[in-house]
């Protein structure tokens, strides 16, 4: 088997070609699909394929010129997956709601991270065992809120999305401040709000491991 035979098999496996239903098309997504099964579109994996190969070039790019990178996922099925990659490739993440501001207002949000170091690094042996039970509230609160970025000392160079329609918030935010952004683009999503579109399913556990896994490769 051929190598681009193998990763046809490989990504439609993954089920990065399955789309919405055919009634969820956004328009800008029609050239992309291949065909329609079950009222479901069908994403062409060979566009899926050259797209992810893009974005992992420009990746791959952007690793050498020391680039900076922030991974968004906060979909219910994908927020493990999410930390767990982040963490593997040691970049910044968001995989609870997103804070709206983060890009937009990030010197406010910078005085969040900075409180929240240093409540962490805080001696709590004076306090009180109520006052030691709501710091400790506190920093647990703050860590499921912005614990994935609390490393991240100004605002990234590039943003991951792995569901544009999910954090569509992010996405602009992005936008606004000139952030290039790499999105995984499912056909109910114009994925011209990528710089680096890659069409595939965001909504199976499966194909977006496949994307997280093409990333890791890339940053690592």
């Amino acid at each position: 088997m051929t190598d681009i035979k193998k990763q046809i098999q490989e990504a439609t496996e993954a089920g990065l070609c399955l789309g919405h239903p055919s009634s969820q098309i956004h328009p800008k997504m029609k050239p992309y699909i291949l065909m329609e099964k079950q009222n479901i579109h069908i994403i062409d994996v060979q566009k899926s394929l050259e797209t992810l190969q893009k974005a992992m070039d420009f990746l791959k790019l952007a690793k050498k010129q020391e680039k900076t990178f922030l991974l968004v996922g906060t979909k219910v099925q994908v927020k493990d997956l999410t930390e767990k990659t982040a963490k593997e490739i040691n970049i910044p993440y968001v995989c609870q709601r997103w804070l709206g501001g983060t890009l937009t207002n990030f010197q406010t949000i910078k005085k969040r991270i900075d409180y929240f170091k240093e409540l962490e690094q805080k001696n709590l042996d004076k306090y009180t065992k109520k006052e030691k039970q709501d710091f400790e509230k506190e920093k647990q609160d703050l860590d499921l809120k912005i614990g994935g970025i609390k490393n991240m000392e100004k605002l990234p160079d590039v943003l991951i999305v792995l569901d544009m329609r999910k954090d569509l918030l992010a996405v602009k935010e992005a936008r606004k401040k000139e952030i290039t952004i790499i999105g995984v683009a499912d056909t109910n999503i114009n994925p011209e709000l990528a710089d680096y579109p890659i069409l595939a399913n965001d909504d199976k556990v499966s194909s977006i491991q496949y994307i997280l896994d093409n990333i890791k490769k890339a940053l690592l």
